[in-house]
């Protein structure tokens, strides 16, 4: 959940990634997305899941994506595998809740929203940074938040590309679009990335450095749904 300028304190928008709502070159975008905050926070297993509550496994409901937006860039070079497109893979969803929460926003309903940083600090100057996600290719099995921490350092797909961030993670495929926070550029924790890429094998995860593109996609959300 990230802070919307446009309504403070009451924001509907959820960073991801570009390949989460859009196919890229190949397709286009996908449909019925589903956004569960704090999914599982109990922490359960399997097995405990399948007796549980709907309270229990989604303690602030099920949020529906009513408009996503991801950049230009990843819409015509986006690919299924491999880098193409992943320094501009990055979305942002509007939600609205599937039953009416007494008018609450989703910032209300969790209790807190992250500041997005488009002039984030660069590899140097973070000490460390934290990606979370929910990992579901073996051995994991995508019903747990895991995170990994570590000091960044750089990834260069394409020479005419941005610079992506990079860290040691042993998180797998389905943690795509877990947000990545370090110390903003004011030093308070903000969202400076989202999970893109990373080996079949595991061992790193690379996600885009947020920058004028990303906040052009942001500003345009957070316009279309301004006041609402």
């Amino acid at each position: 959940v990230v802070k919307d300028p446009a309504n403070p304190g009451k924001s509907n928008m959820v960073w991801t990634a570009g390949h989460c709502v859009h196919a890229g070159k190949s397709g286009g975008w996908y449909r019925n997305i589903a956004f569960v905050p704090s999914y599982n926070d109990a922490d359960m297993s399997a097995e405990e899941l399948q007796k549980a509550t709907k309270e229990e496994i989604a303690p602030y409901g099920v949020w529906w994506g009513d408009w996503a937006q991801t950049s230009d860039q990843w819409i015509e070079q986006g690919g299924a595998t491999g880098g193409d497109g992943a320094s501009y893979d990055f979305a942002v969803i509007h939600v609205t809740p599937e039953k009416g929460s007494a008018g609450k926003s989703l910032e209300e309903t969790v209790g807190a929203a992250l500041p997005v940083d488009f002039d984030a600090p660069a590899v140097p100057e973070i000490e460390s940074m934290k990606a979370i996600g929910y990992p579901a290719a073996p051995p994991y099995d995508g019903q747990k938040l895991y995170e990994c921490q570590d000091k960044p350092g750089r990834l260069s797909i394409n020479a005419s590309d941005p610079t992506m961030y990079r860290i040691g993670c042993t998180m797998t495929g389905g943690s795509s679009g877990g947000g990545w926070v370090a110390a903003g550029s004011d030093g308070k924790p903000a969202l400076v990335s989202n999970t893109s890429i990373g080996p079949v094998t595991a061992g790193w995860l690379a996600g885009p450095r947020l920058g004028e593109e990303a906040k052009g996609v942001f500003d345009a959300v957070s316009g279309k749904f301004a006041g609402q």
